[in-house]
C-alpha cells in the first residue's frame, strides 16, 4: 500500500500517469494569469508569452496547505505516500512538502531529489520499479537517497535567450554564444545547475559531440532506461540523439519526453538532454 508522487518538473507525462504516478502540479505565472503546469498551460504558451512580452514567465510551488491535501486523499486509502521534489535548491517545494509532511508522520516520506526534469524523473521510476518488486516504504527511500548522487542530469541549449532572462548568464555571455553558436553543458551538481564543456557549431554537431561524451564519463550505467529530453525540439535534432544514444550506449528502453512549461520557461526551446543513472 503506497503510493508514489511526484511534482510536474518530473516531466514524465504518460510514463507516471499509465503507472499511477500522481502528479502535483507547480504553478507558471504568465503576467497577472496563473496557470497549472501540465494542466492548463503547454510550452508553446510559454514560447508566445516571452515573444510578446520578452520576460520570462514566473513559477510557484504549491502551498503547505497544496500538499497536505494531496498526501492526505492517499493517507486516508491507508497507504504509505513517497514524494519526490524538484531539488531543494531550485525551488521551495520540498521544504514545503517536507513541513506538509510532519501532519502525517511516518506515513508520508518527502525526497528531495537533488535533479529536476527527468533527473527527477529517473529517481520516481525506480522508486516505482522498487515498489513493484515489493520494497518497504522506508527501503525505496533509502535506496533511492544512495542514487541520486548518480544520476546525470545534463542539457544542451541551442540558444541562451531563456538563460540570460533567468540571470544565469551575462548579455554578453549570450550575445557571443549566439554569434559564434557556442552551446554549453549545463549540468546537475548537488541539486544545482552549473555550467560545463562548451560545444561549438550547429545543434546537431553539438548534440553528438555531448552524446559521446556522456559514453566516455560513463562507462557503466544502469540498462533499465534513459530519457531523452527536450523543450519541443525539431524532430530531426530528436533523432540524432536517438540514434547516436542507440549506438553508444545498451539501455532497455529510451524513453523521448517533453519537458513542461516549468523546466521550458527556463531552457527555452530546442534544449535537448539524456539522462540516465550511472553506477
Amino acid at each position: 500500500m503506497i503510493q508514489i508522487t511526484t511534482d510536474s518538473t518530473c516531466d514524465l507525462g504518460e510514463n507516471a500517469v499509465s503507472r499511477g504516478i500522481d502528479i502535483m502540479p507547480l504553478s507558471v505565472i504568465l503576467g497577472e494569469r496563473s496557470f497549472r503546469d501540465g494542466v492548463n498551460i503547454t510550452p508553446q504558451d510559454i514560447f508566445e508569452f516571452v515573444q510578446k512580452t520578452g520576460k520570462l514567465p514566473k513559477t510557484a510551488a504549491p502551498s503547505i496547505g497544496d500538499y497536505e491535501e494531496f498526501f492526505q486523499k492517499y493517507v486516508d486509502e491507508g497507504k504509505k505516500v513517497i514524494h519526490f521534489n524538484i531539488s531543494a535548491k531550485s525551488s521551495s517545494s520540498y521544504q514545503y512538502a517536507s513541513t506538509a509532511a510532519k501532519k502525517f508522520g511516518k506515513k508520508v516520506y518527502v525526497v528531495d531529489t537533488m535533479a529536476l526534469s527527468s533527473g527527477q524523473g529517473l529517481l520516481v521510476m525506480k522508486a516505482w520499479d522498487l515498489m513493484q518488486e515489493g520494497a518497504s516504504a522506508q527501503d525505496i527511500v533509502e535506496k533511492v537517497n544512495a542514487l541520486r548522487p548518480l544520476v546525470n542530469t545534463s542539457f544542451i541549449p541551442d540558444r541562451l535567450d531563456y538563460l540570460y532572462k533567468g540571470g544565469r548568464c551575462s548579455r554578453m555571455t549570450m550575445y557571443g554564444a549566439n554569434i559564434l553558436k557556442i552551446h554549453p553543458l549545463i549540468e546537475m551538481d548537488e541539486g544545482q545547475l552549473v555550467p560545463g564543456k562548451k560545444y561549438r557549431g550547429n545543434m546537431d554537431k553539438c548534440i553528438t559531440a555531448y552524446i559521446k561524451d556522456l559514453a566516455v564519463r560513463y562507462p557503466k550505467y544502469d540498462r533499465r532506461r534513459a530519457f531523452i529530453t527536450h523543450s519541443s525540439a525539431d524532430k530531426s535534432l530528436v533523432d540524432v540523439a536517438k540514434a547516436q544514444v542507440k549506438e553508444l550506449f545498451d539501455f532497455d528502453e529510451v524513453l523521448e519526453t517533453v519537458a513542461g512549461s516549468v523546466i521550458t520557461g527556463h531552457c527555452g526551446r530546442n534544449t535537448l538532454g539524456v539522462l540516465f543513472i550511472a553506477e
